[in-house]
């Protein structure tokens, strides 16, 4: 097995005792020991946590004992969320000594699923932005380019994954945090449908149903297992959803749904793009039609521009979680995230119900096009990875952005909680990924992982980054 080896064969190997759940362990942390110091992707490590984990596996299978569906898979959870006796700093120096005294909800399944905790990857601040830099642990490198951004605020769960350190890790998204990421490293990242996994235990669970937390993997059946392991209702998720019945690991190995028509947009008529990222998306766009044996029509979905809507509600949400800090941790905040937060200040109820309503009239618009079309694709990210530290573009093709410009496309999906994933589109001229978003309708993430597992088998995406 190699750097590159898919975490269900993985699973499969060390259930079957052709490999030991601390042989799969000690070859990833070897993984992260060669790769992570060019990359930053894991902030922290604890191989003898891990260790000892991965030898309850193999001992639970040596009685006979079932060890669970991801027996003996490396993984690293994403630092907005607790692992027990782990570090959970959020990317901020306001908590650098701050530890989990429990896992999350989405942690705990996962545990119980048999999956090996190495560390925790980076994020920024609060995950508060879509590149990963903070002044705690500094920026996470792609590895297509170790100077240029893997995305935020999944970016080092997304580096770890696409470098071959560990074939999965922990992710979430409230704006395109899984999306965006995953199309910087040419990986596969899944939004699913909003309350899908619950988020009891995540930090920031006031963003509501905006924030979605997923899978980032290479494959697409690496994430419909991951999501059989961590999807199902708790008592602590307002938003959570029962788990339908069967799998979504069946659903991805059953036969392909049939799928008549996919509506492409480049643009969802108000999104600056840049031309190669279109070309790319366009001939992917193709591709997935061709996979599916379904016609391809470019629409423009006819939406008003979300974004200022979703903008105010994101900031609005941080306003409240500044709010909470003592005098002292604020004095440790990133200016960054402080003005990000302030913008919502002077907002007014009936600049809240506006947003509301915006988002109610989305999923109306949405609704109209899932009468006619099967799903709704566009590029996932407006433009290529781009320097790690930062800026992100302000200007895209021929147009003017502002500092969220580059993540037009996500935003939508999470204000009307449709499931929605980044799958590998190609490379851009410059050498570096680009992603395709496939949007499905609501609470129909068996068939998005279904459609997203027919166009891997039609276009292979093999090894997500160059090894070195």
């Amino acid at each position: 097995m190699d750097a590159y080896t898919p975490a269900w064969e993985i699973a499969g190997a060390v259930r079957s005792k052709k490999i030991s759940a601390r042989e799969a362990t000690e070859a990833a942390l070897k993984r992260v020991d060669d790769r992570n110091p060019a990359l930053n992707a894991f902030t922290y490590l604890d191989p003898e946590r891990a260790l000892r984990q991965a030898d309850g596996i193999d001992e639970a299978i040596a009685r006979g004992e079932d060890p669970g569906m991801l027996a003996g898979v490396p993984m690293g959870v994403k630092d907005l969320e607790g692992v027990e006796g782990m570090p959970l700093t959020m990317g901020s120096l306001a908590f650098k000594e701050q530890v989990a005294h429990e896992d999350s909800v989405q942690v705990s399944r996962l545990r119980r699923a048999g999956a090996v905790f190495l560390g925790k990857t980076n994020t920024p601040e609060f995950g508060y932005k879509g590149f990963t830099v903070n002044r705690l642990h500094g920026a996470t490198g792609n590895p297509w380019n170790p100077e240029r951004t893997p995305g935020g605020s999944s970016g080092g769960s997304s580096a770890a994954v696409a470098a071959g350190m560990v074939p999965l890790c922990t992710a979430s998204d409230g704006g395109g945090s899984i999306r965006a990421p995953a199309a910087f490293s040419g990986c596969y990242g899944i939004k699913p449908s909003a309350g899908r996994i619950p988020r009891a235990g995540l930090f920031a669970p006031h963003w509501g149903t905006h924030s979605t937390i997923g899978p980032m993997a290479w494959t697409v059946r690496d994430a419909a297992r991951y999501i059989d392991a961590t999807a199902g209702a708790h008592p602590n998720d307002l938003d959570s959803l029962d788990a339908p019945p069967g799998g979504y690991e069946a659903a991805v190995m059953g036969e392909t749904p049939p799928v008549w028509r996919i509506a492409w947009s480049p643009d969802l008529g108000y999104a600056a793009v840049d031309p190669q990222v279109k070309r790319v998306c366009a001939e992917a766009a193709k591709a997935l039609g061709e996979a599916l044996g379904a016609e391809v029509e470019e629409v423009n979905p006819g939406f008003s521009n979300p974004m200022p809507y979703w903008y105010a509600m994101a900031a609005a949400n941080d306003t409240r979680t500044l709010d909470s800090f003592t005098p002292e941790q604020r004095e440790l905040l990133e200016p960054g995230f402080v003005a990000f937060a302030e913008q919502a200040r002077g907002l007014t109820a009936m600049q809240v119900m506006e947003a509301l309503d915006e988002r109610h009239q989305l999923n109306r618009a949405l609704t109209a096009i899932f009468e006619t079309y099967d799903l709704l694709v566009t590029p996932a990210v407006a433009c290529t990875a781009f320097p790690k530290n930062g800026p992100p573009p302000s200007k895209i093709g021929r147009a003017e952005v502002g500092p969220a410009g580059y993540i037009a496309f996500t935003p939508p999906f999470n204000m009307t909680g449709h499931p929605a994933a980044s799958i590998p589109a190609g490379l851009a001229k410059d050498g570096l990924p680009v992603g395709l978003q496939v949007v499905a309708p609501r609470h129909a993430d068996k068939f998005l992982l279904a459609v997203s597992a027919a166009y891997e088998a039609f276009r292979p995406w093999g090894r997500p980054a160059p090894e070195g």
